[in-house]
C-alpha cells in the first residue's frame, strides 16, 4: 500500500507539472496572439490615418467652397436690399462696388492729397515677367496641384497665385515664424512646401505668395493692442464678423514682414500683398486709430507701409506686387477711403495689380450701360485709366508695370449679368493685350476656372477667332474723360 500510495503520489506530482507546463506555453501563446494583434491594429489604425487624410482634406476644400456660396448668397440679399435703402454697399470677396460720382472738383482734391505724400521712389533692377496667373487657395494647390500642372501644359498661363495667409489670418504650410507659432496661426493646409514649389518650377511655372494684410482676425484676438478699436474700446467687427488689424501700428508691419520674408526663403518668385488698405465697411466711422493717425492720412500711412516692405523684401531677390482696387485709378475719394493711392503706390511697387471685374462698376461707368455684360469696353477702360494716371509721374521715376486682376466667374448678384465663359474670359485678355500689357491674373474664389480660354502655345491652338466691340466716338469720350461733367 505505501508504494502504491508513493507511485500515485508522483504520477500525480508529474501530472500537475505537465499541466502547469502546459498552462505555462498557453499563457505564452496568448501574450504572443495579444502583442501581434496590438501590433497589427496599430498598423491598420496608421494606414487608415495615412490614406484618409486626403478625403478629409478634400471634405474641407468642400466645406470651404460651400462657406463661400453662402456669403456670396448673403452677398446677393445685401445688394437687393441696397437696390432698395441707396446705402453704400460692400461687394464680394472683400471688394466694394465702385460708384461712378460725376464731381467736377474730384481730380482737383487728388492733386491736392498727392502734394503732401511722400516723396521719391525706388527704382527696380528686376527683370520683368509676363505673367498670366490664376488663384489658388491652399488646400486647393496642395489636393490638385498635379491636375493643374496638367491644365497649364502648352497653355499661355504660367502662374499661380498661392494664399499663404489667408482672409482668416491662417498661415497656411508649416513656416518658421515664431509670432505665427505663438498665436497658433499656422495650420499646414500645404504638406509640404519645398515639394509644392519644387513641382512648380520644374515645371517652369512661376510663383506667388498671396499675403492678405490688414484683414486678420487671428492677430486681432491675440494683439488686442494692434486691432481696429471704436472710441469706447470695443473692437471693430466688419459684417463677416472678421476683426481687422490698424495699419497705424507698427508691430503689424513686422509681423507682415516676417511671413513674407519666409516666404522669399522658401523660394516664392513673388510676394503679393492683398487687403493692403483700410477696411471700408459700415461703423468705420466710429474707428479710433490711435495718436499715430493724427499726424499721417489714411493714403500716407499704406504708401508708407509699401515703400517699407519694398525696402525690405528686395534685396532677398523677390518680385513685390501689392492689390489695389480698380475704383482708385481715377477717384479720389475711394483712394483716400480705402488709403491707397494709384500713383503713389506704383512709385514702390514691381507690378501693381488692379482689381478691375467688370461686375464690380456701377451702371453707366466709363459711359457704358451694363458693365458686366461688356467685359472687354469695361477692361479697355479702366486700363486707359491707369495709362493716364501713371503718365503724371516723370520719367526719372520708378513706376510698377501694371497686371490687372480679371474676372472668371459669373456674377449672380448683379442685375442683368452675364454667364462668363471662354468669349467674356477672352475678350477681357485681348483688351488687356490691346491697352499694350502683357500680363493679368484670373480670379475665382472657389477655383474653377475657364481653362477653355486659355490660348495654347504649342501651335496647334483651336480657339476661335475673338469678336472685338469697336468703340463709338460717344463712349469713347466716357473713357478718355470719365469724370467730366455730362460724361
Amino acid at each position: 500500500m505505501k508504494k502504491n500510495d508513493l507511485y500515485l503520489k508522483r504520477s500525480y506530482k508529474s501530472s500537475l507539472k505537465e499541466r502547469r507546463k502546459k498552462k505555462r506555453i498557453r499563457r505564452r501563446k496568448q501574450f504572443i496572439m495579444m502583442v501581434t494583434s496590438a501590433a497589427f491594429l496599430v498598423g491598420c489604425a496608421y494606414f487608415i490615418v495615412l490614406y484618409q487624410n486626403e478625403p478629409q482634406k478634400q471634405q474641407t476644400l468642400v466645406k470651404e467652397e460651400k462657406e463661400v456660396e453662402i456669403k456670396e448668397a448673403k452677398t446677393e440679399e445685401a445688394i437687393a436690399k441696397e437696390a432698395k435703402t441707396g446705402e453704400e454697399l460692400i461687394g464680394p470677396y472683400g471688394l466694394w462696388l465702385a460708384r461712378q460720382k460725376q464731381d467736377a472738383n474730384r481730380q482737383e482734391a487728388m492733386n491736392e492729397a498727392e502734394e503732401t505724400m511722400l516723396e521719391g521712389g525706388i527704382r527696380s533692377s528686376r527683370e520683368n515677367i509676363s505673367v498670366k496667373g490664376i488663384y489658388l487657395s491652399a488646400l486647393k494647390a496642395n489636393a490638385s496641384i498635379d491636375e493643374i500642372i496638367a491644365q497649364m501644359q502648352q497653355k499661355e498661363v504660367n502662374a499661380v497665385i498661392i494664399d499663404i495667409k489667408d482672409d482668416e489670418g491662417r498661415i497656411t504650410y508649416e513656416m518658421n515664424c515664431s509670432e505665427a507659432k505663438e498665436m497658433k496661426a499656422i495650420r499646414s493646409y500645404i504638406d509640404d512646401i519645398d515639394v509644392l514649389l519644387q513641382k512648380l518650377k520644374a515645371n517652369d511655372i512661376y510663383t506667388i505668395a498671396r499675403i492678405v494684410s490688414f484683414k486678420d482676425p487671428i492677430l486681432a484676438k491675440e494683439r488686442p493692442e494692434v486691432a481696429l478699436k471704436k472710441a469706447n474700446g470695443s473692437t471693430f467687427y466688419d459684417a463677416s464678423g472678421m476683426a481687422w488689424v490698424n495699419p497705424y501700428k507698427k508691430e503689424v508691419w513686422e509681423y507682415l514682414m516676417e511671413i513674407a520674408t519666409q516666404c522669399a526663403y522658401a523660394g516664392f518668385d513673388e510676394i503679393n500683398f492683398d487687403y493692403i488698405r483700410f477696411c471700408t465697411e459700415s461703423g468705420m466711422d466710429q474707428v479710433d486709430f490711435g495718436e499715430e493717425a493724427k499726424n499721417q492720412t489714411k493714403v500716407e500711412i499704406i504708401t508708407s507701409f509699401v515703400k517699407y516692405a519694398y525696402e525690405t523684401l528686395k534685396p532677398l531677390g523677390v518680385v513685390v506686387s501689392a492689390d489695389v482696387y480698380g475704383a482708385i485709378i481715377d477717384s479720389s475719394a475711394d483712394a483716400e477711403r480705402v488709403g491707397q493711392s494709384y500713383t503713389e503706390m506704383a512709385k514702390y511697387l514691381d507690378y501693381i495689380c488692379p482689381m478691375i471685374y467688370p461686375s464690380h462698376y456701377s451702371n453707366g461707368y466709363y459711359g457704358i450701360e451694363n458693365p458686366d455684360t461688356e467685359p472687354y469696353l469695361l477692361i479697355s477702360g479702366a486700363l486707359k485709366a491707369s495709362k493716364e494716371a501713371l503718365s503724371v509721374l516723370g520719367e526719372e521715376e520708378h513706376c510698377a508695370k501694371v497686371r490687372p486682376w480679371l474676372q472668371d466667374f459669373t456674377a449672380t448678384w448683379v442685375t442683368n449679368h452675364i454667364t462668363y465663359g471662354v468669349e467674356e474670359v477672352r475678350a477681357q485678355m485681348e483688351a488687356v493685350y490691346d491697352a499694350g500689357y502683357d500680363g493679368w491674373l484670373l480670379w475665382n474664389s472657389r477655383n474653377h476656372y475657364t481653362t477653355d480660354a486659355w490660348l495654347d502655345i504649342s501651335g496647334a491652338d483651336g480657339t476661335q477667332a475673338l469678336t472685338v466691340p469697336v468703340l463709338s466716338s460717344d463712349m469713347k469720350k466716357f473713357i478718355d474723360e470719365p469724370w467730366r461733367k455730362g460724361n
